[in-house]
């Protein structure tokens, strides 16, 4: 629209008197108008921008993000009872109970198949004492919840039996190694005949203390050629034969599809007594600890409260985990005063602050030396720390 010449005399107008203009229902332009339009486009553009924004809102909530997020698990006194029996049950030895606490501690893990979101990562993230993690750092990528879980629980039960071997060698209780079957393949010749965790004693009359005993002997035979085994499951001695096939890339090599690691011989027999749900290997060092505890000649813990956390293997040395911070939290939050800490962790908790005593320890003798050492009252500095 352009503007009318000063000489021009619009209609409607009295020449010598402001010009005004008004909406006459027909049309013509409106100073007005104008104003009142370009107010109503302005709350039209702001009302457009907030439903964006709370869209956007929406899907940053609801998308699926790759990341998974730790946070403190539960503790548990492994010194102390589930329900009616104790966690740390043990037959074969005498009992011994306390009145301390010996913790094992958690993580809770977001599962493989659950939904996390770009905003609640973002707010965990924030959180003290919480981690966001990419989920194939933690998870195997491909694996479904049946299959992780399924190998977190393998990772608890092997766990558990290196715990014990660890505790009772550091009791001075008996233990032997033997030949174990660790794995039974479903197409070779072994399956249905042997079974994970089986001991091998003898092969073909011979006695075997090795691995690498048991695989001379089965290649000292001919592909196709039946071998008798002797073994042990669950305390009792059984005979089998298995016929020998040929490995896949050497048709002359003898194979009877079972792979062998170091297993034991104890006769004290130990079960753990978990809540449900608890998986993995980092609970070792403590529930070896929670054993020697019950089975040694004189309580070890006495009133402390102790916690901690690390693997352990069959020789009691000890390993560095992940979720330190976490656990730590968790044990604080449930009491603990002293926490054991793996000595390769300790870089992870530099600069953390705790009203826990924190031990660094690389073996199961060293945790007990140094829970000797504090219930003693010994210095600060014969008591090794992070």
């Amino acid at each position: 629209m352009s503007a009318a010449s000063p000489s021009a005399t619009a209609p409607g107008h009295t020449p010598g008197r402001p010009h005004r203009w008004r909406h006459t229902g027909q049309g013509g332009p409106d100073r007005g108008s104008g104003r009142y339009g370009q107010s109503g486009l302005h709350r039209w553009t702001l009302l457009a921008s907030a439903l964006c924004l709370v869209v956007v809102m929406i899907l940053l909530w609801a998308v699926p993000v790759p990341f998974v997020a730790w946070s403190p698990g539960q503790t548990v006194d492994l010194a102390g009872r589930n329900g009616s029996k104790p966690v740390v049950q043990v037959s074969g030895l005498p009992a011994r109970q306390t009145k301390g606490e010996v913790r094992m501690t958690t993580v809770s893990v977001t599962s493989v198949d659950s939904v996390f979101s770009l905003s609640e990562a973002l707010v965990t993230s924030w959180l003290p004492d919480h981690d966001v993690l990419p989920r194939d750092v933690v998870y195997q990528p491909g694996l479904s919840n049946d299959e992780v879980r399924a190998s977190e629980m393998k990772m608890m039960d092997t766990s558990q039996s290196d715990a014990v071997v660890a505790a009772l060698r550091a009791a001075g209780q008996p233990v032997t190694e033997v030949p174990m079957a660790a794995g039974v393949s479903t197409s070779g010749p072994a399956t249905n005949v042997m079974a994970p965790g089986d001991l091998i004693t003898h092969v073909d009359g011979r006695k075997v203390s090795t691995p690498a005993d048991v695989q001379h002997e089965i290649r000292a035979h001919d592909v196709g050629e039946p071998v008798p085994f002797t073994m042990e499951r669950n305390g009792k001695a059984r005979n089998v034969v298995v016929t020998t096939t040929a490995q896949p890339d050497n048709p002359k090599i003898p194979l009877i599809g079972i792979s062998v690691t170091n297993g034991y011989r104890y006769d004290t027999r130990v079960r753990f007594n978990l809540p449900e749900g608890i998986v993995g290997p980092s609970a070792g060092l403590m529930m070896s600890l929670a054993t020697y505890q019950t089975i040694a000649p004189s309580d070890l813990v006495g009133d402390l409260r102790l916690a901690g956390t690390g693997t352990v293997a069959p020789d009691g040395t000890v390993s560095s985990i992940g979720g330190i911070q976490e656990k730590m939290a968790g044990a604080e939050r449930d009491g603990a005063q002293v926490f054991l800490v793996p000595a390769g962790n300790c870089q992870d908790i530099a600069g953390h602050k705790t009203s826990m005593k924190l031990v660094k320890v690389t073996s199961l003798r060293d945790a007990i030396a140094s829970v000797q050492n504090i219930r003693s009252g010994a210095q600060t500095k014969e008591v090794p720390h992070c």
